[in-house]
């Protein structure tokens, strides 16, 4: 009950921002969700926070064809940070996960950003196609679940789940896309709602391979049901980054 309560609070917000609000409202959303998947990062991770928080920002605003300097500058004011510790090799690894932080959190919001500016269905389809194959896979999952996908990383998921979350994902897409992105075929939202499917799912167990790293369960406790940020838009950020990709490609 507590996973529908709290979509039921999130989903309007999202469809609202991707939607329907002024883009600075919309690049507002994202800078807190940003802020706030990066602040449970770096506590796990144990990471230097601010400079994330800083870094992070200059990438959401930066044009496009600027976006690499904040990430360059980044890793080098991460790599500093080394000489500060007094243990180098905790102090590299520690530098080496912020550096990735800013990447892995703020590079993929960035690509949401930019999608939106392509048109903001697009962003809605990368935010949806997801969280409905994840609606999907956790039912099903929970009710037949027998063969687990990856025992290691997250013995909660199950192959029978993920083939449920690619079903679900993709006839999202089927849907959606040629409703709203005029000229859309079916094999075309088909394929693109597959590969965003699939990134997300890897993205979903890349954050729990994190987590079991770190020896936590949630990244957080913001959101009943869904644990913290970082749990809840993990596919999210392995599909946004994916679904732009291919849309540039293909244009």
């Amino acid at each position: 009950m507590k996973r529908v309560v709290t979509a039921l609070f999130l989903v309007p917000i999202a469809v609202y921002s991707a939607l329907f609000a002024p883009w600075w409202v919309l690049f507002a959303v994202v800078a807190i969700v940003a802020l706030l998947c990066f602040h449970e990062y770096a506590s796990i991770t144990q990471t230097f926070a601010p400079l994330g928080y800083v870094a992070g920002i200059l990438i959401l605003i930066a044009p496009r064809q600027e976006t690499i300097l904040p990430i360059v500058l980044s890793a080098i004011a991460a790599l500093c940070l080394t000489l500060a510790a007094d243990d180098p090799g905790k102090g590299f690894a520690r530098a080496s996960a912020l550096a990735l932080g800013i990447v892995y959190i703020f590079g993929s919001w960035k690509t949401g950003i930019l999608l939106h500016d392509m048109n903001p269905n697009w962003l809605m389809f990368g935010l949806m196609v997801n969280w409905v194959g994840d609606t999907g896979a956790f039912y099903v999952g929970k009710n037949f679940g027998k063969h687990k996908l990856a025992p290691s990383v997250s013995p909660g998921k199950s192959w029978e789940g993920a083939a449920a979350s690619v079903v679900t994902g993709v006839a999202f897409g089927m849907i959606y896309l040629p409703l709203a992105i005029r000229g859309t075929s079916l094999l075309a939202a088909g394929l693109l709602a597959l590969a965003a499917n699939a990134a997300g799912q890897v993205g979903d167990l890349a954050e729990s391979a994190i987590k079991r790293c770190a020896g936590v369960k949630d990244s957080g406790n913001l959101l009943p049901g869904h644990g913290g940020f970082l749990d809840r838009v993990d596919s999210t950020m392995f599909a946004l980054p994916v679904l732009y990709s291919l849309l540039t490609f293909l244009r």
